[in-house]
């Protein structure tokens, strides 16, 4: 059964919306008509979401199909409900939440983050601005038929919902997540219903949803998409199964990105890792031998247990990094030669492994110099490119040689937030 409930006020929404939690890895089905709706899909997602068409239905006639649809689609091991409102406001957003939270019952609370930063919505002081204009004179003013007439959040929710409103703005979210939290404790102490928040990043959204769900108080995410798939993110883990191949991370960076990446991915994950010792690369031939085949051989021991492997340097913990100089003289090499064979010895476990796993269907490489050396030792001719993960991130197969058509993600070792690499994990799980 669906692990998220998402209840949306129009149909393009929650598709929006679907599509957002899809890219990083979720399974989603929006439902049109509940009465015939394939149920292995709504059985089998891990997301489900339905739109209501409410957006402009009378306030009563809203709650009423809110209410209506989630006491109908609300399961007891539902881990998240959501309420998806229009990214500029627009409709019965307080009639709707209200509905939400009877429907779910006396415990729950709303966190009602509305920004959308990579579409230019943010709340700052309270007030929605959209591309740096006050909401109230943008185009959404002028809507036939849900025109908004205030920028202010929370003049919007105080005027169409029942329940007490308060408001938690950017000197308190600068303060950090555990004081947020105790915010959140404090006021739904108090018997607040919808708490509001300023925000005007995805770090905010992170934060919100970390103190939120750190307070241990039942709540219900509300907003237009961003912070409803940050929750998710951190609650819930998709529905993989390994039948649908393997993958192989090989990751050679060693900046404090990668770092950054890497530590948000492994606890979270069933991934066996190993980890390359890269002075043992570089020390003697018979000793890079040695390690290259007892990487390969772990990684290839875990076969049957595992759905995600991982071969990662040991120097992306900088205490772990090791001065390339100190082995020049004696090996007789430059420290560019001596690059050049820990690039081609994560090369050479990469082919080996990709050799004798037939399930692994999808690479992801990290840096630059490393998936050089990865194409040339697995023979390949090009990579046909076919989407961006994201910024530096890009998705394809594999062109020529034996491994033809397998699909790869390549991303620069500097490129993207703490989750890019779950996401980009998650988007070849999607596409294997």
């Amino acid at each position: 059964m669906a692990q998220c409930l998402i209840i949306a006020d129009d149909l393009t929404g929650a598709n929006a919306t679907g599509v957002l939690l899809h890219k990083v890895g979720y399974s989603t089905y929006t439902v049109i008509d509940p009465a015939d709706s394939d149920r292995t899909q709504v059985c089998s997602c891990d997301c489900l979401l339905y739109p209501t068409d409410s957006r402009s239905r009378s306030p009563r006639d809203a709650y009423k199909m809110v209410f209506d649809a989630t006491t109908m689609l609300k399961r007891c091991d539902t881990k998240l409900f959501s309420k998806r409102i229009d990214s500029t406001l627009r409709g019965n957003l307080g009639q709707e939440t209200d509905a939400m939270l009877d429907a779910l019952g006396s415990g729950y609370i709303a966190l009602v983050a509305p920004c959308f930063p990579s579409s230019g919505r943010i709340v700052c002081g309270g007030y929605m601005l959209v591309n740096s204009v006050p909401l109230h004179k943008t185009a959404a003013a002028m809507d036939p038929k849900n025109p908004v007439t205030t920028s202010r959040v929370e003049d919007i929710f105080r005027s169409q919902s029942k329940y007490s409103v308060a408001a938690i703005d950017l000197e308190s979210l600068h303060k950090g997540k555990e004081y947020v939290r105790k915010q959140i404790v404090s006021l739904a102490g108090q018997g607040i219903k919808t708490i509001l928040f300023d925000c005007i990043s995805d770090d905010d959204l992170e934060l919100i949803a970390d103190a939120g769900i750190a307070s241990d108080v039942p709540f219900i995410s509300v907003g237009p998409g961003p912070f409803t798939a940050t929750v998710i993110k951190k609650t819930i883990t998709p529905q993989t199964e390994k039948n649908n191949g393997a993958i192989l991370l090989v990751i050679g960076s060693v900046n404090p990105v990668t770092k950054m990446q890497v530590d948000e991915i492994l606890p979270s994950r069933d991934i066996f890792v190993s980890i390359v010792e890269p002075e043992k690369l570089v020390a003697s031939v018979d000793s890079r031998e040695k390690e290259i085949t007892r990487v390969i051989n772990a990684t290839l021991s875990a076969s049957g247990d595992f759905h995600i492997f991982a071969i990662i340097g040991a120097g992306i913990d900088p205490d772990k990094r090791i001065n390339l100089s100190a082995y020049e003289e004696l090996r007789g090499c430059s420290d560019e030669e001596l690059s050049t064979s820990i690039n081609e010895s994560f090369a050479a476990m990469t082919a080996a492994i990709l050799d004798k796993n037939p399930d692994i269907r999808a690479l992801y490489t990290s840096g630059g110099d490393i998936t050089v050396a990865v194409c040339k030792a697995l023979d390949v001719s090009g990579i046909r490119l076919h989407s961006e993960v994201l910024p530096l991130a890009a998705y394809g197969d594999l062109c020529g040689g034996k491994y033809n058509g397998l699909k790869i993600i390549t991303k620069g070792g500097m490129a993207g937030d703490k989750y890019a690499l779950k996401d980009c994990i998650a988007y070849l799980n999607t596409h294997i």
